[in-house]
């Protein structure tokens, strides 16, 4: 099989913090050899594209802004398309904060004042702002989520991600987010196929986690590639429902996929 594009995770798929993993700048080289046309995409919410180019630049990859976005990319999307003149309390970090404000989005510190709630990574919660959530909810009004990564890759250890955040507000106000953007929502893959614009059956979907990157794949009928370098152990993919097309143990495999 010839595939013509391939989206590819960031962290734990071809960085852990800011280094390369092993292997992985080789098997980048190869798909675009193999001239398959790539797309990073990260459920990190907190940073924008044009961020991830000098990341990812550093690193030995060379991608232009067009080809990455992030499930702050995905949730701003979203919000521009259904919440664009609510005011948004944002559980959150600046740098998802700076997102919506580039993108005209209203934000709020307000309980009473919100008109959506958006939960997000932030290293600075507390239980003020599960009291500040808890009182926003209490009005009824949506609760979207920007990705359900519970735990993320970091440089020493994984450490927890939106989907901790998320999961405490859901539990706390006892109910469900109404929308949880990033890999492997509907916004996410329209954004894919719009940047990718190929037969589902020529895309590959490489990634580190079941839940996001082989489900996105899975969904949007793409081939599935988990790689073994980030999230996923053994254990846990024996007892996932999701099963991939493919494993490697790292990016620099593909060609076991490409043959």
């Amino acid at each position: 099989m010839e595939f013509s594009g391939a989206v590819v995770d960031v962290d734990g798929t071809v960085v852990r913090g800011d280094d390369p993993i092993p292997g992985a700048p080789t098997g980048y080289r190869r798909l675009r050899e193999a001239g398959v046309e790539t797309l990073f995409v990260s459920n990190n919410p907190t940073k924008a594209p044009p961020a991830y180019v000098d990341r990812l630049g550093a690193a030995g990859y060379d991608v232009g802004a067009d080809r990455v976005f992030t499930a702050g990319s995905v949730t701003t999307r979203y919000l521009r398309e259904r919440h664009a003149d609510d005011d948004l309390l944002c559980i959150g970090e600046s740098g998802l904060l700076d997102q919506f404000a580039a993108a005209g989005l209203s934000t709020t510190d307000s309980a009473e004042a919100a008109d959506a709630l958006v939960a997000s990574i932030d290293r600075e919660f507390d239980y003020d702002d599960l009291c500040t959530a808890l009182w926003a909810l209490e009005r009824d009004i949506p609760f979207i989520g920007t990705d359900p990564d519970v735990v993320i890759p970091a440089p020493e250890r994984d450490v927890p991600g939106s989907g901790a955040v998320i999961n405490a507000i859901a539990g706390v106000a006892e109910r469900e987010p109404d929308a949880v953007l990033g890999k492997p929502s509907d916004t996410a893959i329209e954004m894919v196929r719009e940047r990718l614009p190929y037969p589902p059956e020529e895309c590959l979907v490489v990634g580190d986690r079941l839940d996001t990157d082989i489900a996105l794949g899975e969904r949007a009928g793409m081939t599935s590639v988990l790689v073994r370098s980030g999230v996923t152990d053994e254990a846990a993919l024996a007892a996932s429902d999701i099963d991939p097309d493919h494993v490697i143990d790292h990016l620099g495999e593909i060609d076991r996929v490409l043959g």
